[in-house]
């Protein structure tokens, strides 16, 4: 013990002249353009409006409320005018209200789109259209003050509407205001995260929309499913597509993808091809996920000592979860839902065909009660390779993702992969392998193989040497709103960091 704790002090000694030697030399950094680091100048800014289900600290079940909480802030840092309406699902410590307020239904205790996994809620339809009509009023009667801007938004505005849940906007956006000359010159831009939720409906519900009959077509959708109902039927996310001026989604792989055809574009393949797409692959909370930071860990690193440190975190993930406690032992994470999407039932039917190797896994997920049952039985037959964690525990995801070697992705699709990037950042290698038991096994015996190699030290090395702040995402997006020309915007400076300037950015009450 004695031993372990003064390998960890002097890496921890390590780290922090490393730290520091980096602050002093961030001190004098200036920009390309002469600005100080850290320094935020508001040019003649794009107003943008970000609608969403999620918006992540608040409210968040997987990547749509990451990119709502990481891309609006880092385009605020370039100097646009940034606004993210989201619901209020329960009463947070850090809201204020804008005495603009509807209450409608009170609390949900956090629940967003049901009371349980895998149960919507019966009027999901009322509670998303009010959510795109708030948006709409949000620009023009908000009047919010900032550091750089002040009053209400205006209506030279670029809404940014993500998922089914939003795809509403561009329709009310025609039918309630341009048709009556507000908004004149708004655009809306339809991201798509997942294909695999639509809003599919029965046909009769587009009554309840409060939509003229012209946009009936674009809702129009016929699939050979009976769910929710058998037949003809209403598609948010269709109608979405058709009726915004730009859509994108979150990587340029996924757009290739669900344009491709039926099964990956789940339908929507040939009304993604009509309209075109753009992906720009999403970036990350590198504040959050940052190895020399996170304080889920007990020892920090960087790229310099991430060999030296992951073998004490190995051994701490370990401990923590009742393994063997070997350094020497390649350990593999997977941290996702458990559904068919992420691939888990071929992961828990690949497991035994590589467990025969000597190597633990460590599983953190939720999701279907029976693919949870699988898990956890691998567990009961693999007590000292195997742990099932079917519950989400923030916690335990930086510690596995520190602690691993690996990161299994088994998806059938996966549209960005943020875990992949949380693992890259922290010297995790990824291992991807096709939706298949033996390729998943196969893809695990030949990472094995590298393992204590030069060649891992070195996949390790590449995976920390990546950008992967929202830096480089939030200039192409920049860009592409920009081409929509509304209300003469222009490009906002480029610093050094950007999701820790946009805090100066947010507006208070």
């Amino acid at each position: 013990m004695l031993t372990s704790l003064k390998k960890m002090d002097m890496l921890q000694m390590k780290s922090n002249a490393n730290r520091i030697s980096t602050q002093e030399r961030d001190k004098t950094r200036k920009t390309k353009n002469g600005w100080p680091s850290g320094f935020i100048l508001c040019s003649s800014g794009m107003n943008l409006v970000f609608v969403g289900a999620e918006v992540a600290p608040w409210s968040k079940t997987g990547g749509l409320g990451d990119v709502l909480g990481g891309l609006p802030p880092a385009l605020a840092a370039y100097g646009h005018r940034v606004m993210t309406v989201a619901p209020r699902y329960d009463q947070y410590a850090d809201a204020w209200d804008t005495n603009a307020v509807v209450d409608v239904w009170g609390k949900t205790g956090s629940k967003i789109y049901g009371p349980t996994a895998g149960v919507d809620y019966e009027d999901n339809q009322l509670r998303f259209s009010l959510l795109c009509q708030a948006a709409l009023e949000a620009p023009r009667v908000l009047n919010l003050n900032s550091l750089f801007h002040t009053g209400p938004y205006g209506e030279e505005v670029i809404f940014i509407a993500n998922d089914w849940h939003s795809a509403l906007v561009p329709s009310y956006l025609k039918s309630k205001y341009k048709s009556k000359g507000i908004y004149k010159n708004a655009k809306v831009v339809f991201c798509i995260h997942n294909t695999l939720y639509q809003g599919r409906n029965a046909f009769s519900d587009f009554s309840l929309l409060n939509l003229p009959e012209e946009f009936k077509a674009s809702f129009d959708f016929i699939d050979g499913h009976n769910k929710p109902v058998k037949g003809r039927k209403i598609n948010w996310m269709k109608a979405g597509i058709l009726e915004a001026d730009r859509v994108m989604t979150v990587s340029p792989y996924y757009a290739q993808e669900i344009a491709s055809c039926a099964a990956k574009g789940v339908e929507l393949n040939s009304i993604i091809h009509k309209t075109g797409i753009t992906g720009i692959v999403n970036g990350m909370d590198v504040q959050e996920w940052n190895p020399f930071t996170d304080k889920f860990i007990v020892v920090k690193y960087d790229a310099e000592t991430v060999m030296e440190a992951k073998p004490i975190l190995k051994e701490t993930l370990q401990a923590e979860l009742g393994l063997p406690v070997d350094r020497n032992i390649p350990l593999i994470g997977f941290i996702g839902r458990l559904e068919e999407q992420k691939g888990s039932d071929i992961l828990a039917a690949a497991i035994p065909e590589f467990l025969v190797e000597n190597v633990q896994i460590v599983i953190l997920g939720t999701g279907k009660r029976p693919m949870e049952k699988q898990i956890e039985e691998l567990e009961m037959m693999n007590p000292n390779k195997a742990r099932a964690l079917t519950k989400f525990n923030v916690q335990l995801a930086h510690m596995i993702t520190a602690g691993a070697d690996f990161m299994l992705i088994p998806s059938r699709f996966e549209p960005c992969g943020l875990i992949q990037l949380h693992a890259m950042r922290y010297g995790t290698c990824e291992t991807v392998d096709p939706a298949d038991v033996t390729a998943v096994a196969t893809g695990v015996k030949r990472a094995l193989s590298t393992y204590a190699t030069p060649a891992f030290k070195e996949m390790v090395q590449n995976c920390m040497a990546q950008d992967l702040s929202w830096k480089g995402p939030a200039k192409q997006w920049e860009k592409m709103l920009l081409s929509l020309e509304v209300g003469g915007g222009e490009p906002g400076l480029e610093g050094d960091e950007i999701a820790p300037l946009a805090m100066e950015n947010i507006p208070k009450p």
